[in-house]
């Protein structure tokens, strides 16, 4: 199994942390604990309450928000927190008792069906967040770690998958309409998820090819210009793609060219009019904001 990493986000409150995990720590439940006693359920929460400034412990499925006494200031004490909380996950701590011991109420998993400019393409956002990180399935090959995607494929019409956050984007072959298929898609979806069946079996799922995601990227090997390409990739580009069902992701620059080259990925790999969103969209904001450094804007398929 994968060793546990944490990444601190401050919020909005002073007094609250967020302290994210590179895996999940719960299904999709999340839970509240005012001091040590109502820890019971949780041995991670109660091994927090020893230290002597946290006041409130919530922990949901890829986090834990911790609620301090103003004793403290979070400067000075988070990364400490962060590395108990690893040192506590990496040593095969308990995060929650056993369900039986832990009284939870079912959220039910609702499912809606979008459509995506992509023709082939329908997009299907769930109520709850399916994974940590962006996954594109080209083939039942690829879905040895994936079983919910493995089950897809078994549909005949199903030629792509992608998943992200709390959506699954369906690549379809047209032998069928999606007004034949969308429900039976939709409710397949909804009854798997209710049974709280896994979605991928590994979160650490080696990405094939060039479905490398900008967050994997390591800062220190970017000049200057693609660091500002990823960061606008990231601010600006990437939520109105997820929007559509689909990710783009930075491939490269090359700075005597001026061409910077993108990954799509989902919805936006082979549609029809993703040709003409990269260039009257992407292409002239790289252009206006990198002035002189950003001519031409490429796409490659995921």
């Amino acid at each position: 199994m994968n060793p546990y990493t944490i990444n601190i986000q401050p919020t909005t409150n002073p007094e609250i942390v967020k302290f994210e995990t590179n895996q999940f720590l719960t299904r999709h439940e999340s839970f509240e604990f005012g001091n040590i006693e109502e820890a019971a359920k949780s041995p991670l929460a109660q091994q927090l309450f020893y230290l002597p400034f946290v006041k409130t412990v919530f922990i949901a499925q890829n986090f834990i928000a911790i609620e301090k006494y103003s004793i403290v200031e979070w400067v000075d004490v988070q990364e400490e927190v962060a590395g108990q909380i690893t040192d506590f996950l990496n040593q095969g701590g308990s995060i929650l008792k056993t369900e039986t011991e832990v009284s939870t109420k079912l959220i039910p998993v609702t499912v809606y069906a979008e459509s995506t400019p992509n023709p082939s393409v329908m997009k299907f956002v769930v109520n709850k967040k399916l994974v940590l990180a962006a996954s594109e399935f080209k083939s039942i090959d690829a879905t040895a770690n994936a079983p919910l995607v493995r089950q897809l494929f078994n549909f005949p019409f199903v030629k792509e998958v992608f998943i992200d956050e709390n959506y699954i984007s369906i690549n379809k072959y047209d032998i069928t309409e999606w007004d034949d298929i969308t429900m039976d898609l939709r409710e397949f979806i909804r009854n798997y998820l209710q049974e709280d069946k896994d979605i991928l079996t590994n979160e650490s799922i080696k990405e094939k090819q060039s479905e490398i995601s900008a967050e994997t990227v390591e800062p220190k090997v970017l000049d200057e210009i693609s660091k500002q390409v990823v960061d606008i990739l990231e601010e600006y580009i990437r939520p109105a793609v997820q929007g559509d069902g689909g990710n783009i992701i930075f491939d490269s620059y090359n700075a005597q060219t001026k061409t910077v080259k993108v990954i799509l990925q989902g919805a936006c790999s082979g549609c029809p009019s993703s040709t003409a969103t990269l260039k009257s969209g992407i292409e002239t904001m790289m252009r206006d904001m990198l002035k002189g450094h950003v001519d031409y804007v490429e796409a490659i398929n995921g």
